[in-house]
């Protein structure tokens, strides 16, 4: 990013040592170097292809793009916008990867979740950041032809489908007195049932090591067609969605936060920023996270 203002780049674009994930950093409306999550990123790189798609008159109603049970629920209102399905499963690639193989009638668009990383296509069945490289690069350079920027597209999409936000909070628990407080925050959320977060009524419970969704409006249950997992998620009456997730390889429990609001036009875009992550520190002191 230092050499990025040296040179005045638009686009930051870095990856691990074995290029799976790819972290990207562009400028914002103030011109100011930001760094994108994973979320966002997944966001763009899914409307831009669903366009190309869309242009080549290759959507047929039989297609599909990938995310996960923890990501943003945007991806689900953009596969609506085409027509298409969104398939959702468990945190991981490799499961975006099984639904290529779990539905060979359906053709795959793309996929991701909010951790950094993007699968394009079905040739490289996994999170590839060579790929999603080419792709960020694509989108930053036709974006900046048309007068635009990697930003903006982000920012004309929140427009026209909602500015969803998203935050996650990690929580460390070491040793095994951390193993034991970890598990025993989940049997309490399960045993608890929250019926309100924030002064939100709770609408609707997903449970995924009971493989059960609890609709608390009509008192009803349906069964998740989804492995099972340690994962409980709340949805409230007004969009905003918690999951909760114990990590499977650190000593940590993580908490997925997303929320949403109506954007009208770029003008209040840090207005209406501010107010989403006012509401996302509301939940989390609501929770006592």
């Amino acid at each position: 990013m230092e050499l990025a203002e040296k040179v005045n780049g638009d686009i930051v674009i870095g990856t691990d040592p074995d290029s799976d994930r790819v972290g990207i950093a562009v400028r914002n409306l103030e011109g100011e170097l930001t760094l994108l999550n994973g979320n966002q990123t997944m966001i763009v790189m899914t409307e831009f292809l669903l366009k190309q798609w869309q242009n080549e008159n290759k959507l047929k109603g039989r297609e599909f793009i990938g995310s996960t049970i923890v990501s943003t629920p945007m991806m689900s209102v953009l596969a609506d916008a085409y027509n298409t399905e969104c398939k959702i499963g468990l945190t991981g690639f490799k499961w975006i990867a099984k639904m290529i193989k779990d539905f060979p009638e359906l053709d795959f668009v793309g996929g991701g979740e909010e951790s950094f990383g993007f699968m394009v296509g079905d040739f490289v069945r996994d999170k590839d950041a060579v790929t999603s490289t080419l792709l960020a690069c694509e989108i930053a350079a036709q974006a900046k032809s048309n007068g635009g920027s990697f930003y903006n597209e982000l920012i004309s999409l929140y427009i026209k489908h909602g500015f969803y936000k998203e935050r996650l909070v990690s929580l460390t628990k070491k040793g095994i007195e951390g193993a034991d407080e970890i598990k025993q925050m989940m049997v309490n959320a399960r045993e608890k049932v929250l019926k309100e977060v924030n002064g939100e009524k709770v609408v609707l419970i997903e449970d995924y090591q009971l493989s059960v969704a609890k609709n608390l409006q009509t008192h009803e249950d349906s069964e998740l067609d989804i492995p099972k997992s340690n994962v409980l998620i709340y949805y409230t009456e007004n969009g905003s969605k918690i999951a909760l997730r114990p990590s499977g390889t650190e000593p940590k429990i993580k908490f997925y936060i997303s929320v949403n609001a109506e954007l009208d036009n770029v003008s209040d875009f840090d207005k209406t920023e501010q107010l989403l992550e006012s509401k996302i520190d509301d939940i989390i002191k609501d929770m006592n996270i």
